[in-house]
């Protein structure tokens, strides 16, 4: 076996994690094909270059964003700490010059020792060595067959077809029904009942509202089991009712008949606090999913802990492959990080990559593999893309719905939050004291 590391891919998470693993000692080589092999979205060959926005998200510790930021502070991360040396006004978004940002990554990671960084496209998985494979969601032709061959075709995934998830504590309990269709596997959904005269409104609403415009390199045909809930809407008033809104097998317990539309919402975790849209994968805008999503009967007050979107990617069926150290289960040399582990962000790319390169250095060196508490926001998101159920796997950003409930229920949503922080900061540390992680 070769001694270094081999990291596959030179964007966020492929520079966080050559980063974590060279200041551990490890001897990293880092690939990245740009810019001798231009992608359809970048326009330099430096590394962690920002594509879609100059914004990381919220740095506000009273958000899930925030506290994973937080949390890759006090893990000394290169991508965090670029960020801060080149922040851009922008309330309490971590926004940086994008110039300076993918600048300070690439000439700190050139200038490392331990750092060997080799422009050519790589299209095999090596097999010689411990590998963090960390190509995003333009993965090169080359590699996806690559990554194909390695995890079997049916566990890659080139398209994200994402429904919105909900607070189970803003939803309206009183207005919904638990249930299965036709009773089988137990009273699983929640389901919101639609009489004719919300059904009509609801869809008018839907064919007005405002959609994302998807990029050039975005333009994939829809898969017919992906189809945007307003597409659906688009191909006739009563199409929907024989998609995700049919009511059949559901009967209202309280009024003994079936509603004119049920809208299902299935627990996207183990603890039930959150709950995803079945069958509303969209385009619409931000803004929009808000205003018409809330005309559903029981969502009048939804809190979206994720909105629907559908765009080109390239993410692996986590749960059926990978380890909580985000090991390959069936080959423990070969990691994954990024958005192809099934995270949706920069920084939730980059924290992956950063773990994935801490696990491989302690690897190298006979060291425990090690996970984050699930209170962290690094833990709730391993926890999530390795056990959720494999059949309905979705790409996630960090929310508060992946944290696990705090001990004592607490209805104050900024108190909730800021236990929920201080829980995660403080199970960090002493992770990081167990383990010696600096």
């Amino acid at each position: 076996m070769r001694d270094d590391v081999v990291v596959i891919g030179g964007g966020l998470a492929g520079s966080e994690a050559a980063w974590q693993a060279a200041t551990r000692g490890a001897r990293v080589t880092l690939y990245e094909m740009r810019p001798k092999e231009p992608t359809q979205a970048h326009k330099t060959g430096l590394l962690a270059e920002l594509v879609c926005s100059n914004s990381l998200g919220s740095g506000d510790i009273l958000n899930a964003p925030g506290i994973l930021k937080e949390e890759m502070r006090r893990l000394n991360s290169l991508v965090i700490r670029v960020a801060d040396e080149v922040r851009v006004p922008a309330g309490t978004a971590l926004a940086v010059d994008r110039d300076q940002f993918a600048q300070g990554i690439t000439q700190t990671l050139e200038s490392h020792p331990n750092v060997r960084i080799i422009r050519e496209e790589i299209k095999e998985i090596p097999t010689d060595c411990v590998c963090i494979i960390a190509t995003g969601p333009l993965t090169s032709d080359g590699m996806a067959t690559a990554i194909r061959n390695l995890t079997h075709s049916k566990n890659l995934y080139f398209f994200d077809a994402i429904s919105p998830i909900i607070d189970t504590d803003s939803i309206k309990m009183e207005l919904v029904f638990r249930a299965s269709r036709y009773d089988k596997g137990g009273a699983d959904y929640l389901n919101c009942p639609m009489d004719e005269v919300s059904y009509d409104a609801f869809y008018d609403a839907l064919l007005k509202a405002e959609k994302v415009q998807p990029k050039e390199f975005e333009k994939i045909p829809y898969f017919e089991g992906c189809v945007p809930i307003e597409v659906m809407a688009e191909r006739g008033r009563q199409t929907m009712l024989y998609g995700p809104l049919k009511p059949v097998g559901l009967e209202d317990p309280r009024t003994r008949t079936r509603p004119h539309a049920v809208v299902q919402l299935r627990a996207e975790n183990l603890h039930g606090s959150c709950y995803n849209m079945v069958g509303f994968q969209t385009k619409l805008t931000y803004p929009e999913q808000r205003r018409v999503f809330r005309m559903i009967p029981g969502l009048e007050q939804a809190e979206f802990l994720r909105y629907g979107s559908l765009h080109r990617n390239t993410f692996v069926n986590s749960p059926e492959l990978l380890r909580d150290t985000l090991q390959l289960k069936a080959r423990g040399t070969a990691f994954f990080a990024g958005q192809l582990v099934g995270v949706e962000g920069y920084t939730e790319s980059a924290a992956m990559g950063g773990l994935a390169g801490i696990n491989t250095a302690r690897g190298l060196a006979g060291l425990p593999l090690v996970t984050p508490p699930p209170t962290t926001a690094h833990g709730s998101l391993i926890s999530y893309i390795t056990t959720c159920e494999p059949r309905h796997f979705q790409p996630i950003n960090t929310n508060y719905g992946l944290f696990p409930p705090l001990p004592t229920r607490i209805r104050d949503k900024d108190q909730k939050r800021r236990l929920i922080g201080q829980r995660a900061l403080e199970d960090l540390e002493a992770w990081k004291t167990r383990f010696a992680l600096s």
